[in-house]
């Protein structure tokens, strides 16, 4: 996951029903799998949403494509049960999975705890964690 554009502004927390992560890219400097959303019946995927101004999108697109992810328009849903359309960048080859990368993870994790995503969210990421390279 890239970090956000220097110019995004929050929008709002959300959550991908019937998705997960897993880890199937490998390299770039991250010493583990990076992770993707993946299809996966009764999982949810949670995350902050963020507008990216125009001028910033390209930057934010190269740098999930250095990562091996593309941008894929999903829906999700708010707090309130509100449904959005999002870009969210995911990993389009073979479907491999790799220990997690402790780093990548942790990274993951601060940022769950700073937007106050729910617990179950952040306990799975510190099992990741717990099997990670």
């Amino acid at each position: 996951m890239a970090e956000a554009a220097p110019g995004a502004v929050f929008q709002f927390i959300a959550h991908l029903p019937d998705r997960g992560i897993s880890f199937p890219i490998r390299g770039n400097g991250w010493s583990g799998g990076l992770p993707t959303v993946i299809d996966a019946e009764g999982h949810t995927v949670w995350g902050a949403v963020f507008d990216v101004p125009d001028g910033e999108i390209d930057g934010l697109h190269e740098a999930e494509r250095a990562e091996q992810r593309v941008p894929r328009v999903v829906e999700a849903m708010d707090r309130m049960g509100r449904r959005h359309e999002v870009v969210t960048h995911v990993y389009d080859g073979e479907a491999a999975t790799h220990p997690p990368s402790s780093r990548y993870v942790g990274i993951m994790l601060a940022g769950s705890r700073h937007w106050e995503l729910p617990a179950g969210w952040i306990a799975g990421l510190e099992e990741h964690l717990s099997a990670s390279s």
